[in-house]
């Protein structure tokens, strides 16, 4: 067998490398030059990040897991077509999505080929939608947070809604992220201010008031309904089957629209139930004119008729949407549903997912502090306070426990997942209480599933 050396490949690699001088291409990386790359794969902007911003050290982790020779990530963004997502047709507005979604990603696949022809590693750092690191399911399931770098990059701010809101695009625009194993000659710096209007649209078309008028986010609300056909609906549906004992009984919990529904997500791609908070956006130079020109005739042609549709929408059973949609759109219908969440993964999944879980508006008048001590597979200690219709969660016993609760990881998860019932459990002590059991069903109800 030949030596390695002598293999025409590996010898015109070093002859290559002696006649350059043994150079790789240069680390910095022109800005001017990088920008027009971006722009010729079809970038609508871009923006360049130095990997050590403190902005986003949060995901150090991430990116090191995925490329670690990451210098510099280039966030750019994909222009959506207004009107497509505007109307109330839904299969419009969708479509819009997944084609801008497909062609940001193709536009990540041109700058990375770009690079890589100059010598120059690079790669997409993680898809504009999905797929996802589905094995992750539970915690973050998404490699690279596009948000926070676009906001780095100079692209925008976040608006009330947690749209990224471009200066000019406005919020119609898909965000992509490449990582690059070179430094860029001139970084970008954020937007000096704030393109959002604060003018409220978003709250007002929000069909499970997931958007509060002083900023504040439901997470629950928007993911259960807007998200209905992805993930953890998705699951949902898939026990809705497996529980049912005959078609009959399936047809008595799933309309056939429905079941319609999930078969064209899973056949052209998962839809939104609504966005209607990017719809109705006004903010960006390309798309304020209209709501400043005539902002009646704004509200009648863009956000009225989201306002005025007739749909289902979907929520937790006693959760702060529920009520929301019975005061503020009685017209339209509500369906009990789950969202998926609950007791999925760990004791520290559960954790960290409280804050999405949690309805400020069934937290009214709870003032309290809960030490958890979790015991078994996961031994995890923690301190949940609930004040004043807010939420607060660190590791570790803090102050001094209104109620202390003490339980097996797998009983509180399958508890969770309403695989065991509570009255068992407590009385197998496998769940311990001390102090008043009204505080535990107070916080239930901050948590309902």
């Amino acid at each position: 067998m030949p030596q390695l050396t002598e293999h025409p490949t590996v010898k015109h690699f070093y002859e290559d490398r002696a006649l350059n001088g043994g150079l790789r291409p240069t680390s910095i990386l022109d800005a001017a030059w990088l920008r027009q790359v971006c722009l010729d794969a079809g970038a609508d902007d871009v923006g360049f990040v130095e990997s050590d911003r403190p902005e986003i050290a949060d995901q150090r982790t991430e990116i090191d897991a995925v490329f670690p020779r990451t210098k510099t990530l280039i966030s750019f963004v994909c222009r959506m077509n207004r009107e497509n997502i505007r109307t109330p047709g839904r299969s419009i507005a969708n479509l819009e999505f997944h084609h801008t979604t497909d062609e940001t990603n193709d536009v990540a696949r041109r700058i990375v080929a770009a690079l890589e022809r100059m010598g120059i590693g690079a790669i997409n750092g993680g898809a504009a939608g999905f797929p996802m690191e589905a094995d992750c399911w539970g915690s973050k399931i998404w490699v690279i947070s596009h948000k926070p770098v676009a906001v780095a990059a100079g692209l925008g701010q976040m608006g009330i809604h947690r749209n990224v809101i471009h200066p000019r695009f406005g919020n119609f625009i898909l965000l992509g992220t490449v990582l690059v194993d070179a430094k860029v000659s001139d970084y970008s710096r954020p937007v000096a201010y704030n393109p959002c209007l604060e003018c409220k649209l978003c709250v007002a078309a929000c069909p499970t008031g997931a958007i509060s008028p002083d900023g504040k986010f439901n997470f629950s609300a928007c993911y259960t309904h807007n998200y209905r056909e992805f993930m953890g609906g998705f699951n949902d549906w898939v026990e809705k089957i497996a529980a049912s004992g005959s078609a009959r009984e399936y047809r008595q919990k799933v309309t056939a629209a429905e079941t319609v529904s999930m078969w064209q997500s899973l056949s052209f791609g998962a839809n939104y139930k609504a966005a209607y908070c990017m719809a109705v956006c006004p903010a960006g130079e390309d798309v304020l004119a209209p709501f400043l020109t005539d902002r009646k005739r704004y509200l009648e042609d863009v956000v009225r008729p989201l306002q005025n549709k007739p749909e289902t929408v979907y929520v937790i059973p006693n959760s702060d949407a529920e009520d929301y949609v019975a005061r503020r759109f009685p017209h339209k219908e509500t369906k009990r549903v789950s969202n998926g969440l609950a007791g999925q993964g760990t004791i520290r999944d559960f954790l960290r997912g409280m804050s999405f879980a949690f309805q400020p508006g069934k937290s009214a008048g709870l003032d309290a502090t809960y030490h958890f001590t979790f015991t078994g597979q996961e031994e995890v200690k923690a301190t949940v306070v609930i004040r004043g219709q807010t939420l607060q969660v660190s590791e570790g016993h803090a102050g001094k426990a209104n109620l202390r609760v003490t339980a097996d990881s797998g009983t509180w998860l399958r508890f969770l997942r309403k695989e065991a019932n509570l009255v068992w459990a407590l009385l197998t002590r496998k769940i311990q209480i001390h102090g008043s059991p009204k505080l535990l069903l107070a916080f239930g109800r901050c948590f309902p599933s």
